[in-house]
């Protein structure tokens, strides 16, 4: 690579970290736009309509009220970013242009992380985490069990880590874990709970405060979700817990060298599926296992100029045979959500996959 290519590289890189920031720095007075919007348009309707609606107003007044509180949450999230990862130093955060289209996706996914705050690190997301994550740490727990062996000679590597709770999961029953994330939405949220977040339920967010579609009570809407559930710094003295920012198909190219990876919604994130299962073969030790839980909604299905193929179970199967896996457990249609409201009147869930693969020795 040429030094004008690294330039331009580290120039996108500047960039996209700048623009991930202004999203979370938006939130606050984008999602007041939008109740203040309703307000004027309540203000639009006949007499007898706004006297209807006089609970509705005051109900849109406690919206905002939420909303400044999650805020405040957010600013302190991004409070002192710039320095989060290791040798690296961005530049001071100013605001920076962007186009109103691309901002509204941008703080789309700010709404979609505090509701990540909620499955990962708060009392509401527990059933969720037992249904997606549960199956798996029993899976590993049974693979190696901690009173049989030392499990922090265990090097266990979680991709997609999100905000890092099925690693820390994993970290706290004694094994050496290393999660890896590409978003930076994520990796934002993460770095404030798990180095910055002290005493249970010491904080709180309204995730469903932007959602009036099928809420049974304002009451619902406005639910508060207090995190994180437990305290991130306590772990076992011997647990070795590190999160790793950036591509996973880059980042680990060393072949033999994790005992065992372990993923939840996590395989159907690729463009190309089979770059991601080769390289989980590629990188496990020979006799290490896989355990893998999630459905198969392909992310880049119908996202415009982006290539990418979705294969079928079936297909999936074949490939992770093929290239060399033996699969000793598999089950199908295990019911798992994903930052399910449990108090919305609709209800999606996913009839997922489970399975764990072998390499051969």
């Amino acid at each position: 690579m040429s030094s004008d290519d690294m330039d331009y590289s580290g120039a996108q890189e500047r960039a996209h970290f700048q623009r991930i920031v202004q999203a979370f720095k938006s939130y606050r007075s984008h999602a007041l736009k939008h109740v203040k919007e309703r307000e004027e348009y309540i203000q639009t309707l006949p007499s007898h309509h706004r006297e209807l609606l006089s609970s509705y107003r005051s109900h849109l007044k406690k919206q905002k009220v939420c909303i400044q509180h999650n805020g405040e949450i957010i600013n302190q999230i991004i409070n002192g970013v710039e320095s989060m990862f290791e040798n690296v130093q961005h530049e001071p955060l100013n605001d920076v242009a962007q186009d109103v289209s691309s901002l509204d996706l941008d703080i789309e996914k700010v709404k979609s992380t505090i509701r990540q705050i909620v499955r990962d690190w708060s009392p509401l997301g527990e059933k969720e985490r037992s249904l997606c994550y549960g199956p798996v740490i029993e899976q590993i727990v049974r693979l190696y069990p901690p009173d049989c062996l030392d499990t922090s000679s265990i090097n266990i590597l979680v991709p997609g880590a999100g905000l890092g709770r099925l690693a820390h999961e994993i970290a706290r029953r004694g094994y050496s874990c290393q999660g890896n994330e590409f978003s930076l939405f994520m990796l934002m949220a993460s770095n404030f709970i798990l180095n910055k977040c002290r005493g249970p339920n010491s904080l709180r967010v309204y995730p469903w405060v932007h959602t009036g579609s099928n809420q049974l009570t304002n009451e619902n809407q406005l639910q508060e979700a207090t995190f994180p559930d437990q305290d991130p710094s306590e772990l076992p003295p011997q647990a070795q817990f590190t999160i790793a920012a950036g591509d996973f198909l880059e980042i680990y190219t060393e072949a033999d060298s994790w005992d065992c990876i372990a993923t939840s919604f996590f395989i159907d994130c690729a463009s190309n599926i089979v770059a991601f299962i080769e390289t989980i073969f590629k990188i496990l030790k020979p006799g290490g296992y896989w355990v893998n839980l999630g459905p198969l909604l392909y992310h880049f299905e119908e996202q415009p100029d982006e290539h990418s193929i979705e294969l079928s179970y079936e297909e999936v199967r074949h490939i992770v045979e093929g290239l060399g896996f033996e699969i000793t457990v598999e089950k199908t249609s295990v019911e798992t959500t994903y930052t399910q409201n449990a108090n919305s009147m609709m209800h999606y869930g996913y009839r997922s996959i489970f399975f764990v693969a072998r390499k051969p020795s």
